[in-house]
């Protein structure tokens, strides 16, 4: 991919004067070079939410912690999660460069921290601290795109960027067990430091300072704002994670957090249109292509999460395959979304910028191979089901650039590095929401799908209790060791205990397919409704979107 020319003077390697709508020509070299250190950033970033994973039965063997194993994910995604909205508008007030640092070396001291934890909580501590960094450089790297990119330029990069978020999403499981079994699952943690100690002085030497001039009431922070924003969206995120794993949805703990987030996010609201120097500006809102762009973003979001953790489970629980290989088989998945993002950010930059039309297509394709998935069952083929997600993978990859991209060139530099970020933050929050509500659906479809189907002799043929608990957790069918008990505990019952342990597994199998079916089901309504949502999409190209704010004063665009 070639970068532009960008030429600001003989040898220069800092900013020239700015063009009217604030971009800032840079030198090709500097351009070059920054947007290395900004991919190998961003990689850093994203591999760290997918490569802990496979690392995770090591861990818990040296550190013990079973029933929290799960924090290990979980407090990284909230950390990273919540600190991107409050760093992208912090970015917009005081300058990227030195937060864009300051994230890379808060997310090595969590590396470090984490490799040398001695106990689970420290772990987790060192995760979230990590996740802080993470999120501030996943904040940063899109809006970066803005900063070293004039606007008729930025389609091919964000798409470039959407790749390599993909491409650590398929890498990630694979190198944390190639690390683990190789050197040790510390080591997980801490090959970060020689990697970010580089892209740190490449930062230094070259970033570009993209602070703007404003007064000192623009610069102030709201700390109020703030606080109301982290007690919101923390216990939200915390109660969706929990909700039907680690608590009852109608569990105290789970309504608690829940209702608490709510309030706070009221209050938040409440605050942000009262203060001058709001920490998101609700102005953005009335920009149309950034309210139905980030509309969009969470609706594919909750299908995108979904897919992602419920295809493993089809292909091992259904299709039989082993639990190394069911995760293997999002790799052409997710290939498809790295592809479709490079393909839709070339055809962005080079037609234009037909944000509506692209869009449109990419969730077409998402939502037709969401439906293909749906319709799945135990006796789909392995190659039919790849293809699946192959389709489904390039639909999503296709839309990652398109509302991005809508978004940067739709609002002025004032306001980029929030409006830039929110497209991250409604994207993971609308992902945790899908893991929630799509969690809850399977686990009641598969009971009521296996109580419609077992037959009293079977039912009679099982021990006190054990229908109840195959009912409520079918792991029979993703642990061997539980299948051979089951299967013995039907043996014993009598000649034909073989033959009813192979119906009980084939009833178990049609369960889960239905349910993981019903799931997809629900899924493709929900994206399909973000193809309804697209059509409100002004068909802009983005040559015309660049010189409708030369003429801007600075603010937010109407967008209308």
């Amino acid at each position: 991919m070639e970068i532009p020319s960008q030429h600001a003077g003989a040898g220069s390697k800092q900013a020239s004067a700015p063009r009217q709508d604030n971009f800032i020509q840079l030198s090709r070299r500097t351009v070059v070079l920054t947007m290395a250190g900004v991919m190998l950033a961003m990689f850093l970033a994203s591999l760290d939410q997918t490569v802990v994973g496979t690392a995770m039965p090591r861990i818990i063997a040296d550190l013990g912690g079973f029933d929290s194993f799960t924090w290990v994910t979980t407090a990284y995604l909230v950390a990273s999660t919540t600190v991107v909205p409050i760093v992208g508008r912090l970015t917009d007030m005081y300058g990227r460069k030195m937060f864009y640092i300051a994230g890379i070396l808060v997310f090595v001291t969590g590396s470090v921290a984490a490799g040398l934890s001695g106990t689970m909580n420290q772990l987790i501590l060192s995760r979230a601290l990590q996740g802080v960094g993470g999120g501030v450089i996943m904040a940063i790297s899109f809006v970066s795109i803005a900063d070293l990119f004039p606007p008729e330029d930025r389609g091919k990069f964000q798409g470039l960027m959407a790749g390599v978020f993909g491409l650590s999403s398929v890498l990630g499981p694979t190198l944390g067990g190639f690390i683990t079994d190789n050197l040790s699952w510390n080591w997980v943690f801490l090959v970060n430091v020689p990697i970010a100690i580089p892209i740190v002085g490449l930062f230094i030497k070259f970033f570009p300072d993209t602070r703007r001039p404003g007064s000192e009431t623009d610069r102030q922070l709201e700390y109020l704002g703030m606080a109301a924003l982290v007690l919101g969206v923390v216990p939200l995120l915390l109660g969706l994670s929990w909700g039907g794993v680690q608590y009852e949805w109608v569990s105290v703990q789970v309504i608690g957090a829940l209702g608490f987030g709510l309030a706070m996010s009221i209050v938040f609201v409440m605050v942000e249109s009262r203060t001058a120097a709001p920490i998101m500006p609700l102005d953005i809102y009335k920009n149309r292509m950034v309210t139905v762009s980030l509309i969009a973003i969470f609706l594919t979001g909750f299908g995108m999460f979904g897919a992602i953790i419920f295809i493993p489970l089809f292909f091992q629980g259904v299709l039989g395959a082993s639990a190394t290989s069911s995760g293997s088989f999002l790799t052409p998945m997710m290939m498809g979304v790295v592809f479709g993002a490079g393909l839709s950010g070339q055809i962005l930059s080079r037609t234009g910028g037909h944000y509506r039309i692209q869009a449109l297509i990419g969730i077409a394709i998402m939502t037709t191979g969401m439906y293909l998935i749906g319709n799945m069952d135990e006796t789909t083929r392995f190659g039919t089901a790849v293809g699946y997600l192959i389709v489904m993978g390039f639909g999503l990859g296709t839309t990652f650039p398109v509302f991005t991209l809508a978004v940067q060139n739709s609002v002025t530099f004032s306001v980029m590095g929030i409006a830039t970020s929110a497209t991250q933050f409604y994207r993971s929050i609308g992902g945790m929401l899908g893991l929630a509500v799509l969690g809850a659906v399977m686990a009641n479809r598969f009971a009521s799908r296996l109580a419609e189907t077992m037959t009293d002799t079977l039912s009679q043929a099982l021990p006190p209790g054990q229908f109840e608990s195959l009912q409520g957790n079918p792991q029979a069918l993703v642990n061997p060791e539980a299948l051979v008990a089951l299967r013995g505990s039907l043996e014993q019952t009598g000649p034909e205990g073989a033959a009813k342990a192979d119906q009980l597994v084939a009833l178990m199998k049609s369960a889960l397919a239905g349910a993981i079916g019903d799931v997809f089901t629900i899924s493709v309504v929900v994206v399909a409704s973000a193809f309804v949502v697209t059509l409100f999409l002004r068909q802009s190209k983005v040559q015309s979107e660049a010189t409708s704010r030369l003429s801007e004063a600075p603010g937010v665009a109407d967008g209308d």
